[in-house]
């Protein structure tokens, strides 16, 4: 069985960082290509970090040099680390890994940026 596992979310002020992870088991993070989406109240789910099998990154514009995705094969562990964080970055984020058009999806971290 397939399983990603979200965590790291919380309450943060703007300005703040923090470092969400997901945990996979049943699959290798390093032949997935693994990524972050995020789901606002009221919008669509959005990617904003992938991460390929060869370790090509990409980006939504919105997050560009605040965030960075990466993983780690022996844990089996993707992260998203987010600096400078704004309200708007407020959101379900979302681990996803995909293969050949296979999908899996985590359940959801909230992410809260308010003061």
């Amino acid at each position: 069985q397939v399983q990603l596992v979200e965590s790291g979310g919380g309450l943060v002020q703007p300005g703040g960082s923090l470092r969400l992870s997901c945990a996979a088991s049943g699959i290798s993070v390093s032949i997935y290509t693994m990524a972050w989406y995020c789901q606002a109240p009221g919008k669509q789910r959005e990617l904003v970090a992938a991460i390929t099998s060869s370790g090509m990154t990409n980006y939504a514009d919105s997050v560009k040099g605040r965030f960075t995705i990466s993983r780690d094969n022996a844990k089996n562990t993707m992260y998203l680390q987010m600096n400078s964080l704004k309200p708007e970055d407020t959101a379900v984020y979302y681990c996803n890994a995909n293969r050949r058009g296979l999908a899996y999806w985590g359940q959801g971290t909230q992410v809260t940026v308010s003061s």
